[in-house]
């Protein structure tokens, strides 16, 4: 018999006012001064505000320096603030940047060794100091995820410290947090989450759990994000978005993710190109070479998007759940083509070798894919 383990966030908070419980959970955890770790646009639009004003009577500091797709040494930057100020907990405000920066430091912070060590599956040695995820962006899912994912500059690459320590002990998902993110910000994120559930039920190590929850993301996803884009300030879009990442965040969390983001992490080191713009612009391809190896399960995933499959057989219903992806990324005006980016056609050899090289996402993959298949993707993507 297999058997399949279901990991998330400690405990879960959901729901328009479920920010108002910040100070309360940070006494549970017995935190007097935390660090919340952000970024400066979050500072700008009133974000952090809102959640400072929920702290309680304790004090904090604010470190503001996240970037997208942050850098090893912002990990580095954080942890010294951290020590420095004697903090006792970790707040990761922000979209999935600043959370995997949070989670890092919490992992780094019981470690006396080099970061660098800490890299791979498994290579935490401890639990680190309380940590609360807040995310401002409907996508990422890193709330309730074990793997932070950071940048190596010089080695063009991202890698991942992966570990049920990273887990955070509270994920407080509140749409209000997600009001100020802008439309272009909310289409890259909500795609995102439509890749992770997605991925997550055509991964092979799906399981009847992860398969409820990429199935319910997916009919919210749909639904919801064009509402979100095009009208920032609805709140019911807003909060249907904020559950669909969370449920898609708990599904690859746990059946994990496959091609797609194997191949979209050479286009993030190599070429800064948003994690979920670049999910976006592959997963249509990917999709169509998954096909022959999952075809009903195309077939699910086309009518959780509203596609009519009573008179169409399992291999038209998988290429109209294609076609159903691209018209939604299309309609929150995802750009298409790796072309439009900057990337270098004769950049695509090296990043097919790379991202086969992935193994820990490539082994969930439906299809398996030699470095020649992965090619050919992404010069159908190009």
């Amino acid at each position: 018999m297999s058997i399949s383990s279901f990991k998330i966030a400690h405990k879960l908070l959901t729901g328009s006012t479920a920010i108002e419980q910040l100070a309360a959970e940070l006494t549970r955890l017995d935190v007097d001064n935390p660090l919340i770790v952000t970024d400066t646009a979050l500072l700008r639009s009133g974000t952090v505000e809102l959640a400072l004003a929920h702290l309680g009577e304790r004090s904090y500091e604010v470190f503001d320096r996240v970037q997208p797709d942050p850098e090893i040494a912002i990990v580095e930057d954080c942890m010294q603030v951290y020590r420095e100020g004697g903090h006792d907990g970790l707040i990761g405000l922000g979209g999935g940047s600043a959370i995997d920066i949070a989670k890092s430091v919490g992992a780094y912070a019981g470690y006396h060794g080099a970061l660098e060590d800490l890299f791979g599956i498994d290579q935490v040695p401890r639990k680190g100091p309380p940590l609360i995820a807040i995310p401002t962006t409907a996508g990422t899912g890193s709330e309730v995820t074990n793997v932070a994912i950071l940048s190596d500059r010089v080695a063009q690459l991202k890698k991942g410290i992966i570990s049920d320590y990273l887990l955070p002990d509270v994920a407080l998902v509140s749409p209000q947090m997600t009001l100020t993110c802008p439309p272009r910000v909310t289409a890259a994120s909500g795609v995102d989450a439509l890749a992770h559930a997605i991925e997550a039920y055509l991964s092979l190590n799906a399981s009847a759990i992860t398969d409820s929850l990429a199935i319910g993301a997916i009919k919210l996803i749909v639904k919801a994000l064009p509402k979100a884009f095009a009208n920032p300030a609805h709140l019911q879009a807003r909060e249907d978005m904020a559950t669909a990442s969370l449920m898609a965040g708990m599904a690859f969390g746990n059946a994990g993710v496959g091609a797609v983001h194997a191949m979209a992490y050479p286009l993030g080191g190599r070429f800064h190109m948003s994690h979920g713009v670049s999910n976006a612009l592959l997963l249509p391809y990917v999709m169509t070479w998954n096909k022959m190896a999952c075809v009903e399960r195309m077939q699910d995933i086309a009518e959780a998007m509203g596609v009519q499959t009573a008179h169409l057989s399992a291999s038209e219903a998988a290429d109209r759940a294609v076609e159903a992806m691209a018209a939604l990324c299309a309609a929150v005006e995802i750009p298409s083509g790796l072309r439009s980016f900057g990337v270098p056609e004769d950049a695509i050899p090296a990043m097919a070798v790379e991202a086969a090289g992935i193994e820990r996402l490539m082994r969930n993959n439906p299809r398996r894919l030699s470095p020649a298949d992965i090619e050919k993707i992404y010069r159908a993507a190009y």
